[in-house]
C-alpha cells in the first residue's frame, strides 16, 4: 500500500503572492463555476442570484449573511437572497452532486481520505429545523444549537466538504407538525449520526470518489453497523473508538479501556501524525491484532495513540486494512482526522459557513451547498497554483504558459 500524504493544509495556505494570483485567476473560476451550475437553475433569474451568492461568500465581507451580501450586492434587501435559499426552483442536491465532480476533477486522488465529523451552528429560539438544545463540539458544552452532520475528503492538493445532513433530534422527527413547519419532508425520520453519515459515504462511493480510506471518531467508530457496512464492500478505515467499545481479542469480547491499561510498556514506535500550526505532530503508536475478518487479505488492528507529554493520555482506533498496511501509513490516516476540523473553520472564517439566517430545511442545506462550493473553489484555486508550478517545472522556460491557461491544460480540459 502506498504512503498517505502530509495532512495538513500548511503547503497550500496562500502567501500573499500566490493570493494575488487566485485573485487574478478568479474570473476564470468562476466563468468556468457558472457553466457548471448553469444547468441546475431553470430560471436565468435565479441562475445571477446564486452566482452573486456565490461571489458574497468568497468576498472579504466580516459577515455574510443575506442582508450583507445584498449590501455588497447594491441591492437594497436581502429578499432576493432568502428567496434563493428558500423558495427558488432549484435542486440542492444535484448541485451537491456536481461538487463532488468537480473535486473528483480538481483534488481527487487514489490517496483519498473521506473524513466524517460533525459540527454544531448556534442558534436562538426553537423554529429552525432540528434545533435543540445538545452538545456542541464547537462550543464544547450543551447548547441550543443545529447540527451538521458533514463528510470531508482529503487529497494531497487539499481537503473541502464534500456532503452534509442536517442531524434531526427524536424530538423533532416525533413532532410532524413542527416538521412541517420547518419544510422538513413527511418521508425524513430518525437517523443517528453515524447512519447519515453511512448516508453520505455511500454516495460518495458510488459516484467513484478515490478514496482509499475512511476515518473519524468515535461518534463513528463506536457504531458497530457503520464498521461492519464498510468492512463488508471492503473499504479500508482508521476509526477512533471510546474506552467503553467492545473488540475481539484472541477470541473474547474486551473493553477497550480494559485493553489499555494492559498494554506494555515497550513495542511503541515514535510517529508523526502529519505536521501541525508548530511543526509535526508526533506521539508514540502501539498496534495490535484483532479478530480477522471474514475478508481474505484483509485485517483488523486496534492503533493506539500515546501522548509523548502526558503518556497517560490514550486514544484508541480501529484499523481494517489490507495486510499489507503499514504503522507509518494508518498512522498518516488517523492523523488525516483534522484535516475537517481545519476544514469547518476555514470554510466559517472564509466563506461564511455559519453566517446563515434561514430557519428551514431547504434554506439550511441550499446554504450549505453553496458555501461548501466556495470553500471548494477557495481550495481548487490553490491546487491550481500547486499544479502550476509543478507545470512549469517539468517544461523549458519557453514553454511556459499564462495562469489560468497552464492550468486548464494541465487539467485535460
Amino acid at each position: 500500500m502506498s504512503q498517505p500524504y502530509e495532512t495538513t493544509q500548511g503547503p497550500l495556505s496562500p502567501t500573499a503572492e500566490a493570493t494575488a494570483r487566485i485573485v487574478e485567476g478568479g474570473p476564470a473560476y468562476l466563468a468556468d463555476l457558472a457553466r457548471r451550475l448553469a444547468p441546475y437553475f431553470a430560471r436565468s433569474e435565479s441562475r445571477q442570484r446564486a452566482m452573486a451568492y456565490l461571489q458574497g461568500l468568497l468576498s472579504a465581507a466580516e459577515r455574510k449573511n443575506s442582508w450583507q451580501l445584498a449590501e455588497i450586492c447594491g441591492e437594497a434587501t436581502p429578499y432576493g437572497f432568502q428567496y434563493l435559499l428558500n423558495r427558488a426552483d432549484w435542486d440542492a442536491e444535484a448541485v451537491r452532486d456536481e461538487l463532488r465532480r468537480y473535486v473528483i476533477q480538481h483534488l481527487g486522488d487514489p490517496n483519498g481520505v473521506l473524513v466524517l465529523d460533525e459540527t454544531g451552528f448556534l442558534k436562538k429560539g426553537q423554529h429552525s429545523a432540528g434545533v435543540a438544545r445538545q452538545y456542541s463540539g464547537t462550543a464544547g458544552k450543551v447548547e441550543n444549537c443545529q447540527i451538521g452532520v458533514f463528510l470531508g475528503y482529503a487529497s494531497p492538493l487539499g481537503h473541502v466538504l464534500l456532503d452534509r445532513e442536517l442531524y434531526l433530534p427524536v424530538a423533532w422527527t416525533k413532532d410532524r407538525e413542527r416538521c412541517r413547519q420547518a419544510g422538513i419532508p413527511e418521508a425524513r425520520g430518525f437517523a443517528t449520526k453515524p447512519q447519515l453519515a453511512c448516508q453520505m459515504l455511500a454516495r460518495a462511493l458510488a459516484a467513484g470518489v478515490p478514496a482509499r480510506w475512511v476515518t473519524g471518531d468515535c461518534v463513528y467508530g463506536n457504531d458497530r453497523r457503520l464498521r461492519r457496512w464498510l468492512e463488508a464492500r471492503p473499504q479500508a478505515y482508521v476509526l477512533a473508538v471510546s474506552g467503553k467499545e467492545y473488540l475481539g481479542v484472541r477470541g473474547q469480547q474486551r473493553q477497550v479501556k480494559t485493553i489499555l491499561a494492559s498494554l506494555p510498556a515497550a513495542g511503541w514506535s515514535r510517529l508523526s501524525a502529519g505536521d501541525g500550526t508548530k511543526g509535526p505532530r508526533w506521539y508514540d503508536w502501539h498496534w495490535l491484532p484483532l479478530a480477522k475478518p471474514v475478508e481474505a487479505g484483509w485485517r483488523r488492528w486496534l492503533l493506539v495513540r500515546r501522548s509523548v507529554s502526558t503518556p497517560t493520555e490514550l486514544q484508541a482506533y480501529v484499523v481494517f486494512a489490507p495486510h499489507t498496511a503499514t504503522l507509518e501509513a494508518v498512522v498518516r490516516v488517523a492523523g488525516s482526522r483534522w484535516t475537517i476540523e481545519s476544514a469547518f473553520e476555514a470554510a466559517k472564517g472564509e466563506v461564511g459557513l455559519d453566517h446563515y439566517e434561514v430557519r428551514s430545511w431547504t434554506g439550511w442545506h441550499r446554504h450549505m451547498t453553496l458555501a461548501m462550493w466556495a470553500y471548494a473553489l477557495l481550495v481548487g484555486m490553490r491546487a491550481g497554483l500547486i499544479a502550476l508550478e509543478m507545470l512549469k517545472k517539468s517544461r523549458p522556460p519557453t514553454q511556459e504558459r499564462s495562469t489560468p491557461a497552464a492550468f486548464t491544460a494541465h487539467q485535460g480540459r
